[in-house]
Formats: structure tokens, sequence, C-alpha cells
């Protein structure tokens, strides 16, 4: 899949602290080089049929131009470079410090909604509980 921005960046709408992040990262794209796409959305899975739902709403996911597919800490990692902050996160794409952010992020990533709970004291909206439900039966 070719595109026309550097990053289509696939996110949870529903995550309170995602949200925060993909805020702050909409603010600071003023060259709109990253394309957002919130997997919650109804369309979502009209839009893009080609991608498993269920393996980008596990971890976070990007799109390159090439239509190459990203995800995890180098999506991250990305997105803020494009938005000319990738110094902050950098280090966490470093050979050594790479396996250890990774393994956090997997962690966070499982348990975004309690983490985010814990940091914003704001709950995963009702259709997304739902949404789990349905995926872990």
């Amino acid at each position: 899949m070719k595109q026309n921005s550097p990053l289509t960046l696939f996110y949870d709408g529903f995550c309170p602290l995602c949200l925060l992040e993909i805020n702050k990262l909409k603010q600071l794209d003023v060259q709109q080089n990253i394309t957002f796409v919130d997997i919650q959305k109804p369309s979502f899975s009209a839009d893009y049929p080609q991608l498993d739902w269920q393996a980008l709403n596990a971890r976070i996911h990007g799109y390159l131009q090439d239509g190459s597919l990203i995800s995890g800490l180098d999506v991250t990692y990305l997105a803020w470079k494009l938005v000319g902050k990738g110094w902050v996160y950098a280090p966490l794409r470093w050979p050594v410090i790479r396996w250890f952010a990774d393994s956090a992020y997997n962690l966070f990533a499982k348990n975004r909604y309690r983490i985010s709970y814990l940091l914003t004291a704001k709950k995963p909206c009702v259709p997304c509980q739902s949404k789990q439900r349905k995926t872990n039966v």
C-alpha cells in the first residue's frame, strides 16, 4: 500500500494515554508528515480490509510510504522523529536498550487501559471494553 505521507500511524482512540500522545503529535505535525488513523472508528475495517484489527489493537502499527508495515516503538520513534523530536526516543532504538524498551512497551501495550487509568484517572470508553470482551472470548 503506497501513500503520500511518510507515516500512517494506526492508534487506539479508546486509550486515554495513547490519545494524549497522539494529540501532542498532531499538534507538532505542522508539516503533516503523519496520517493518523483511529483503529476504533467504525469505518476502519472497511477502509483497511487488508489489515488485521486484532494485531493492530495489540500494539501500535504504522505504514511507511513504501508500503511496509512497522510496529511498536519503531512507530513511536519514527512519529516523534517526523515532528522533530526523535532525539527523545532515539535511545530506545539503540541495540542494548532496544530489547528492554521493546519488552517494556509490549507490557504497556497489553495493559494500556489499566496503565492509562493509573496515570490519567480516565477509563477507556464503554465500546472499547465491549469490543475487548468479544475478542477475549
